[in-house]
């Protein structure tokens, strides 16, 4: 039990950083942390699902197992978009460059492999 409950503490501190760092996957970390809650506090899982920021994305992925596309685009943009911008200005040339670009693209392909909600 404390272990569930201290990976989902984890990945929900990992899912935070996510939020300012792009090469982090904030949902997909979420929705970690939501599991190992779910086994372990189901105060701290009850706490997440009420969440404003992250209870919807929760309950959609409990629901239908899918992202919504306005989720999908907005993920793949800013992984690009910031994440682009910060390697190319903030990540020193050789290994780190290239580390953070693999990130980047396991990102874009996690996102994209993920079923699309449909309707949506």
């Amino acid at each position: 039990m404390k272990l569930w409950f201290a990976l989902g503490t984890f990945f929900l501190g990992a899912a935070a950083l996510g939020v300012v760092l792009p090469i982090l996957p904030t949902t997909p970390l979420v929705l970690v942390a939501a599991g190992c809650f779910a086994k372990s506090s189901p105060k701290t899982y009850n706490w997440l699902l009420e969440s404003e920021q992250f209870g919807p994305a929760i309950k959609n992925w409990e629901t239908n197992r899918c992202i919504p596309i306005k989720a999908k685009w907005l993920a793949i943009s800013m992984i690009v978009l910031v994440g682009g911008s910060s390697v190319l200005f903030f990540v020193p040339e050789g290994w780190p460059k290239y580390a953070s670009l693999a990130l980047m693209a396991y990102g874009v392909w996690f996102v994209l492999r993920v079923p699309t909600c449909s309707g949506k």
